[in-house]
């Protein structure tokens, strides 16, 4: 089943809520509102695709920072983040393979909707 991370009233997160559920797409919801995130996981996630996917850097939090990029790596943006869970890039997606999917954009999202995803269980 795959984990959907983000906060519950963003937009773009009830958008892809809504994509899931449409889809018959069974989930698990983490919500950074309510159950931090643990360090092992933000390790693994920047080890695999870097901060600079996933950090939002167009939202309010990364500018009101106002980090200078160029001087940040996986290590030194860690505990920003944990710190600033909001500035992770939404909805971001850990799939049956632990893929990562960042961000919604329904062509991607269809990509990795086979079959074997489907389930007729409700999403949690």
């Amino acid at each position: 089943m795959l984990t959907i991370y983000g906060i519950k009233n963003c937009d773009t997160m009830k958008k892809a809520f809504t994509w899931l559920d449409g889809q018959g797409i069974a989930y698990q919801f983490h919500d950074y509102k309510k159950a931090a995130l643990d360090e092992k996981t933000l390790d693994d996630w920047l080890n695999r695709v870097g901060w600079q996917a996933i950090v939002n850097q167009k939202g309010t939090t990364w500018r009101k920072l106002a980090l200078d990029k160029n001087t940040l790596d996986n290590q030194s943006i860690k505990s920003i983040i944990l710190q600033n869970l909001s500035m992770i890039k939404r909805p971001l997606l850990v799939l049956d393979n632990n893929n990562i999917v960042l961000g919604f954009d329904v062509e991607q999202w269809q990509h990795f909707a086979p079959s074997t995803m489907l389930s007729a269980g409700q999403a949690q």
